[in-house]
């Protein structure tokens, strides 16, 4: 397996880049279609999910908990105030910052590091760094990226895969 760095910030990078083309997408559809930009920030694909909004709030959280997480470094904490395309994207570039000035060897001992965590549950999860990421950050992240995608596809924004991965 490649380096847990390796498999985590270029592909935490390349996502939120995606995101934040298909977020970028999205305000011009509105724009476009003079739909009120919260129409598509509050959109659900289901009653009980996130919207869109929340959607990219929680894949950035992934993004940015998990990466410190396995750097050894304290969690940045975010409001979570945003409530505009543009403060969404803000968030990305903050996450992307963030992420990005995590030098590599932090991560030199991140595959056995143990990570604890208690998300949302009174049960707490104990995982290896490189179980922590396969079997639970990874997945998260992508399960949100791939909702508010979801959301912002079903509302009509013409976005495809390559939007998607952020390439």
């Amino acid at each position: 397996m490649p380096s847990i760095h390796a498999s985590s910030i270029p592909v935490f990078t390349q996502m939120l880049r995606g995101l934040s083309e298909v977020l970028r997408k999205a305000e011009v559809h509105a724009t476009a279609r003079k739909i009120e930009p919260d129409v598509l920030l509050q959109a659900r694909l289901f009653p009980d999910m996130f919207p869109l909004l929340r959607q990219v709030q929680v894949a950035t959280d992934f993004a940015k908990s998990v990466s410190a997480r396995l750097a050894g470094v304290e969690v940045p904490k975010f409001d979570d105030g945003e409530k505009t395309f543009a403060e969404l994207q803000a968030r990305i570039e903050r996450v992307l910052a963030f992420i990005g000035g995590l030098s590599a060897a932090k991560f030199d001992e991140a595959a056995s590091r143990e990570i604890l965590t208690q998300a949302g549950t009174p049960k707490e999860k104990k995982f290896t760094g490189e179980a922590y990421l396969l079997t639970y950050g990874l997945p998260h992240f992508f399960f949100h990226t791939t909702t508010a995608y979801a959301i912002l596809r079903h509302n009509g924004v013409e976005v495809g895969k390559k939007d998607y991965v952020g390439t």
